[in-house]
């Protein structure tokens, strides 16, 4: 990728993992005699489709590492749109500017660059604001005509026209689901400890939660971003621009979820930011049966599912704003659900946090059923595979006696809760011939970025949108494009979520390399991965795993997806009183167990001081967020973490590229194993860490004080 030598420092920035997935191999040079912060081919001196880096460069890795985006952004936009190369430039420095933000308040002034501050404002600038910058930008590209404020009239409003959909895409991909996706430019990390950029120097077992792109995954949002972007410069100059090519990319987003489950002809996908959303859509169709009755909507274990769940469930809304940005009143009825709608629900845990015999679960579904139906309701069951803590409830003898329906014909809607996509295909195939709808995600199991979701219709479900109506208040949810082309999907406002189109890109790229790895391969790796981790969790006396039994799932050929691949457990509390003989095991409290969770993923080197402490505290490590269960050692709710294998263990990192697949497999074992190594070295210093309260952060912090990302 370098054409010269270059400074170490520069170096590290060039090396940083978001910015050389960018780069794609593109040839870079630094040219010190340079003034203008840079240059892109083709013009003078400067061949096509290189990058030479001028004199600002070298003024720090802050300003470095916005020099290089600008310029990489630049070289992509103007072969896109040679027709438009002021409206290249344009946008480039607005891309540029945004990722200045990303990068947090290290820097300064910088007056190498002084169009950043208008280029970065929540409004475009007008044609006399541009025209006065452009003599900052012009000189970073082949020289093009444009004169005075009036020369600008035309850029300005195609600008304007452009501005929402122009950012790096780690800024687009944290639009269009709700505040937790906003990133803290202080740490570099959203409400889920993660990263919409690469992080490969964080040991990452989080996918029960959320995960940080891989280099993979950021890759195919960028392509994403990039064809969204094309289609907008050469969008013909209306409001409209690039509206076909967005429309286009729905499609072809919930057609490509459509072939990954082989779903059949009158079959659908709904695209939806959230499992809570799918929750939502699946109540919507359910009331749309046949005979027009209320619904009664049964859950398993909502406390092991999304928080928002249960008011979706009833029909309301489940936050304060929508991932429209719509402002509602949570806890609200949304407009055009039931309010005779009933809310009931089977524990699959008892008082004490042991599991409920599953014929004593699957006995409660059948009662719960059967009443609903004699007071003449319709239901929409859910069957949850699987739980926050891997649980498969209730069993497909009962769910199929109960599709075969009473004495009158009535069955009723089965939804299976298949957020955690921790299943073969095959299974979700199985669901969908038996006509239940299945809620899947890109941001779980197949570690893509949180907020991309879908329901999968069946062809009797998608069928009633022919003849029913949606409620209006899903307009606040939901565009038309992510639905069936139906009339019951009509009263929907065009558009797109441009975040959830860049976040399902992300995860589909994590979706197709694992499908590209055979099943016995799958089977393989994780049970060796699965195998250790369980045996290391078993030997530490800091921990309790949880145990249950393994999903009872079909026969299926070399299946992968019979045996947990969460693994959860209790840490012990520091503080507790363990007894004089050492035999009670007190759990970590919800709130301390929260606090532990956040620690990991800090770099905690400089609160220790012994070396080998203090190597081992840098590591950064995202597990799952803790879930609140009882102990019978614990008053109130312990927290219990989680450590899950994803389909990146099984794909391989593509930082982990040139490693043979036994080596790799290794050394993913032994980053599990520094989990559990940072989770006794933090109890052993609980009351130092305690009373710091370490940040969690994208980088470790000296990468952090420098403006880099380190490599691991």
């Amino acid at each position: 990728m370098f054409a010269a030598h270059l400074t170490r420092e520069l170096a590290g920035v060039l090396e940083r993992p978001d910015l050389r997935v960018i780069a794609d191999g593109r040839r870079i040079r630094l040219d010190p005699a340079l003034a203008a912060p840079f240059r892109v081919g083709p013009q003078s001196g400067v061949t096509p489709g290189e990058v030479t880096l001028g004199a600002p460069s070298l003024a720090g890795p802050a300003q470095a590492a916005i020099i290089l985006r600008h310029a990489l952004e630049l070289a992509r936009l103007l072969p896109l749109a040679p027709a438009e190369p002021v409206l290249a430039g344009l946008c480039a420095a607005r891309v540029a500017a945004l990722f200045r933000g990303l990068d947090g308040p290290a820097g300064g002034a910088m007056p190498d660059l002084p169009w950043l501050d208008a280029m970065a404002a929540e409004q475009p600038p007008d044609a006399a604001c541009l025209a006065a910058l452009w003599p900052c930008l012009a000189p970073l590209q082949p020289a093009v005509s444009a004169a005075g404020p009036d020369g600008f009239a035309a850029p300005a409003a195609r600008l304007a026209a452009l501005w929402p959909l122009l950012g790096p895409a780690e800024a687009l991909m944290a639009e269009g689901g709700d505040a937790r996706l906003a990133v803290d430019p202080a740490t570099g990390l959203n409400h889920y400890g993660c990263s919409h950029r690469p992080r490969p120097w964080a040991v990452t077992f989080a996918s029960s939660t959320a995960s940080s792109l891989s280099e993979r995954g950021f890759a195919g949002a960028e392509a994403a971003r990039l064809r969204l972007v094309g289609g907008a410069l050469t969008g013909g100059g209306t409001a409209g621009d690039g509206a076909a090519v967005r429309a286009g990319m729905v499609a072809d987003l919930r057609r490509r979820i459509g072939r990954h489950y082989r779903l059949a002809a009158g079959e659908s996908v709904v695209l939806a930011p959230s499992g809570t959303d799918c929750e939502l859509h699946a109540l919507a169709l359910a009331a749309l049966a046949p005979g027009g009755r209320a619904v009664s909507n049964i859950l398993l274990a909502p406390e092991e599912t999304g928080s928002g769940v249960p008011l979706a469930a009833r029909g309301c809304h489940f936050a304060h704003d929508t991932a429209l940005g719509a402002a509602v009143p949570k806890g609200g009825l949304i407009d055009g659900f039931a309010r005779e709608t009933l809310l009931l629900s089977v524990p699959l845990r008892g008082p004490d946090g042991a599991l409920r015999p599953e014929d004593a679960v699957d006995a409660d579904c059948a009662a719960l059923v059967r009443q609903a139906v004699a007071a003449g309701r319709h239901v929409l069951l859910h069957r949850l595979d699987l739980s926050k803590t891997g649980l498969l409830a209730p069993g497909m003898a009962m769910l199929d006696g109960l599709a075969r329906g009473g004495p009158d014909g009535r069955a009723p809607d089965v939804v299976v809760d298949a957020c955690q996509a921790r299943l073969d295909p095959e299974r979700v195939r199985a669901y969908l011939d038996r006509g239940w709808m299945v809620m899947v995600t890109g941001s779980k199991f197949f570690t893509g970025p949180p907020f991309c979701g879908a329901l999968l219709l069946p062809a009797g479900v998608a069928a009633r949108l022919e003849g029913g109506m949606l409620p209006a208040g899903l307009a606040a949810y939901s565009h038309r494009s992510e639905w069936p082309d139906a009339p019951g999907t009509a009263h929907l406002a065009a558009g797109e979520n441009v975040g959830l189109m860049l976040r399902w890109h992300a995860a589909l790229a994590e979706m197709a390399a694992l499908h590209a790895i055979p099943r016995p391969v799958v089977r393989a790796r994780l049970a060796r991965f699965l195998d250790a981790v369980e045996g290391a969790i078993d030997a530490s006396g800091d921990l309790r795993r949880l145990s249950g039994p393994a999903p009872a799932r079909a026969p299926l050929a070399d299946a992968w997806d019979d045996r947990a691949t969460i693994l959860s457990f209790f840490v012990r509390d520091p503080m507790a009183d363990d007894g004089a003989d050492g035999g009670r095991f007190v759990p970590l409290g919800l709130e301390d167990a929260r606090a532990l969770y956040r620690w990991l993923n800090a770099d905690l080197s400089r609160l220790l001081s012994a070396p080998a402490d203090r190597a081992l505290g840098g590591v950064l490590c995202h597990v799952g967020q803790p879930v609140p269960l009882p102990h019978p050692s614990r008053p109130g709710m312990a927290g219990a973490l989680r450590l899950s294998a994803g389909a990146r263990l099984v794909s391989g990192e593509p930082s982990h590229d040139g490693l043979v697949p036994d080596r790799r497999m290794d050394r993913e074992i032994g980053d599990a194993r520094l989990v559990l190594d940072k989770i006794g070295l933090i109890l052993r210093h609980w009351a130092i860490l305690r009373a710091a309260d370490p940040v969690q952060t994208y980088a470790p912090v000296r990468a952090m004080d420098g403006g880099m990302g380190p490599s691991r």
